[in-house]
């Protein structure tokens, strides 16, 4: 019986999205990452006190996007059904790419002008 299973609504009154709508969101913004860059990779990073579970994807140029996965093995399973590398981070680290771009990318907010 569903009494107190009403969708919950956010403070402007928008409904929150449910689980298979956030799950099939995730998915389609990793999906359109991979399709849309070269050369990516993925990297599962591991459940912490903090955070949970995650896979971060990244391109030969070092842009990279992360989103949570239930656990390691679906963010291998993932990575298989698209045919990417994928990587434990805790045995590879992280590519000097990503570094490099993130490098990149604070010297460009550093250098445009203040509104």
């Amino acid at each position: 019986m569903g009494l107190f299973k009403r969708r919950r609504r956010t403070p402007d009154g928008e409904r929150e999205p449910s689980q298979r709508e956030v799950r099939a969101a995730t998915l389609t913004h990793l999906r359109e990452f991979v399709a849309t860059r070269v050369g990516v990779e993925a990297y599962v990073e591991p459940r912490t006190n903090v955070t949970p579970t995650t896979v971060m994807l990244v391109a030969t140029d070092g842009e990279w996007t992360r989103r949570k996965v239930p656990d390691a093995g679906t963010a291998h399973a993932f990575a298989r059904e698209l045919a990417i590398p994928v990587y434990d981070v805790q045995r590879t680290g992280y590519p000097q790419r990503v570094r490099d771009y993130n490098a990149r990318q604070r010297a460009g907010r550093d250098t445009e002008p203040r509104a």
